[in-house]
């Protein structure tokens, strides 16, 4: 597809006074669709959504009790439209494509409202373009979802801080603050950006008093989760402390949304894009890396939904731009959105076709799922290391059918978790050295990390003991060892 081509064709739909927000709109959808099923793969978190969707819904409660009560929201959407239109890649995906165009809705309306036309088209536009939200814009996971809420919150906002919204405003406002918060509670990070927005424009008491009110309620309503989601903390024990190289990207990331700012020309006391955007980037971004320095948490896709204002401050940039040009320039200042949007697109086009790889991720259950199928035998037993792998079959439970799971001892769906429960190291000793023929599925040598669980451990030792390889294939992340038992009386040697 020619996207440019296509850009400059959207654009000049503008002629015919269509709403500012549709272009965006089928602009995002376009780059969503654009490669969806990433050559039919699913990695790891993804997988996570796809074997709990599949789940019943007592099913999903009891393990929230166990396990990723934060995700517990999504996971009862998700299940809900795996129901409704069967399980794959679209079901999976097509939510955070639909998110991401509404996001990218209102980041254009937000702009024109605040800094005109182009700028809204201009910040529609260039939401959908940032690397950050092409990664998250064909994941099936909750932040495209928590964008789209942010992106609804910040227009209702701008709504009520310009007179046109009244008691309703401020009820859908608390609302979608909920939401985004059981979806994510760190996305609840939005509220502080919008009370320095509040403080930027100078809002009166009554406002203060009506915002304050919607925030509480809100924040009210996800704090049992949070609180909760504290004895699960150990779920995000793997996040590595702060550095600094990983406030770089944060760095850019500030400097071009402050010079997106200069150039709206902000001044104190004013609604404008500078005093909406440059928060909505800027606080959340500092309030993680705060939080992060008591917890290690700095993740970009816990607070995905900054980009918004990224998107606003580059367009009011675009936007100011074009006004300075128009009076000289008339007929040249038309082309500067479409040709920048362009030239992005361009220079972005490995990069966005390398998103859409399946090895953007770290690896491919599918894959490794399709390799077991071709290679398992009647009466072979089957490995997990670790048992988080788990994952791929019970994405893909028909290619294990006839696979005896010799170390497991009770299902993920039985011990509401998201990888079951294993034996204890001594029955494990016991179970390996009966079977014939074992295959063992591992992450592959690039990305394994090193085996650390006495039972994993056991599991190494006794197919070096006992057993032969007899085949060792390597796809997209994982690793697929299958192991012949030695003929008795031969045991391994060195």
């Amino acid at each position: 597809m020619d996207f440019p081509l296509s850009l400059c064709r959207l654009l000049s739909l503008c002629r015919l006074r269509l709403p500012v927000w549709l272009i965006p709109i089928v602009w995002t959808v376009v780059l969503g669709l654009w490669g969806l099923s990433r050559e039919n793969s699913v990695w790891r978190d993804e997988a996570a959504t796809w074997q709990v969707a599949l789940r019943t819904p007592e099913e999903i409660w009891h393990m929230l009790g166990q396990v990723d009560v934060v995700h517990g929201f999504y996971y009862l959407l998700m299940h809900g439209l795996f129901a409704l239109f069967g399980p794959g890649t679209t079901t999976l995906r097509l939510p955070s494509v639909l998110a991401m165009a509404v996001a990218a809705a209102c980041a254009a309306v937000i702009g024109r409202r605040l800094a005109g036309t182009w700028a809204g088209l201009g910040g529609g536009l260039a939401f959908g373009l940032l690397p950050a939200v092409q990664f998250h814009l064909q994941e099936g996971r909750s932040y495209a979802l928590v964008a789209a809420g942010a992106a609804v919150s910040t227009l209702l906002l701008v709504t009520v801080l310009a007179g046109r919204g009244g008691a309703m405003c401020w009820a859908a406002y608390g609302g979608t603050v909920l939401v985004c918060g059981l979806l994510n509670w760190l996305s609840l990070l939005i509220l502080p950006a919008h009370l320095a927005t509040l403080v930027w424009t100078g809002a009166g008491r009554g406002m203060w008093l009506r915002w304050a009110a919607a925030s509480a309620t809100a924040t009210a309503g996800v704090l049992p989760l949070i609180l909760f989601s504290r004895g699960q903390s150990d779920q995000v024990s793997w996040i590595p402390p702060l550095t600094w190289h990983m406030m770089i990207s944060p760095a850019v990331l500030l400097a071009i949304g402050g010079l997106g700012a200069l150039l709206d020309r902000p001044r104190a006391g004013r609604l404008s894009a500078a005093a909406v955007g440059l928060p909505l980037l800027a606080v959340p971004q500092l309030a993680l890396i705060g939080l992060s320095l008591v917890q290690p948490l700095y993740l970009d896709r816990y607070i995905l939904f900054s980009m918004l204002g990224l998107a606003l401050l580059i367009g009011a940039g675009l936007g100011a731009a074009i006004r300075s040009a128009a009076p000289r320039f008339p007929m040249a200042s038309t082309w500067i959105l479409p040709v920048v949007v362009a030239v992005a697109m361009v220079a972005l086009v490995p990069q966005s076709l390398a998103k859409r790889s399946p090895d953007s991720r770290v690896d491919d259950v599918l894959a490794v799922a399709a390799d077991v199928r071709r290679l398992k035998t009647s009466g072979a037993a089957v490995l997990f290391i670790p048992a988080a792998r788990r994952d791929t079959a019970l994405v893909s439970p028909d290619a294990f059918t006839g696979l005896r799971d010799v170390a497991l001892v009770e299902s993920p769906r039985d011990s509401g978790t998201l990888k079951g429960v294993e034996a204890d190291p001594a029955r494990i000793r016991a179970a390996i050295p009966a079977q014939r023929r074992i295959l063992l599925v591992t992450d592959a040598t690039k990305v394994a990390k090193p085996v650390s669980a006495e039972r994993d451990r056991v599991k190494l030792a006794l197919l070096k003991e006992y057993f032969t390889v007899v085949s060792d294939e390597q796809i997209r992340g994982r690793r697929v060892t299958v192991y012949q038992r030695r003929a008795p009386g031969r045991r391994a040697v060195g």
